[in-house]
């Protein structure tokens, strides 16, 4: 094999390489760490509620939230004031 041969063989893995790592990262890209959908606390938050229903409940710092119960993915949960869904 040339010279050339080579670096374009080089040039071709290194790409397949950047490729495969690039689609890797992007797929866990807004999964908040494997977690889909509303966390437990907000749904827990809106048992016994009606949409629309304001509630107070705890976040996952520990932190006292005050939300809005809401239709999210097919279940009602809490959201708090102020969120703004991911575009």
């Amino acid at each position: 094999m040339t010279k050339k041969g080579i670096v374009k063989t080089m040039v071709l893995v290194m790409l397949l390489a950047m490729m495969s790592v690039s689609a890797c990262a992007n797929s866990d890209r807004g999964n908040r760490g494997g977690q889909q959908g509303p966390p437990p606390e907000a749904i827990k938050a809106c048992e016994g509620k009606q949409e629309g229903d304001k509630v107070t409940f705890e976040g996952r710092g520990g932190e006292s939230l005050s939300g809005t119960c809401q239709s999210v993915d097919d279940q009602l949960a809490a959201v708090p004031e102020g969120h703004r869904s991911p575009q």
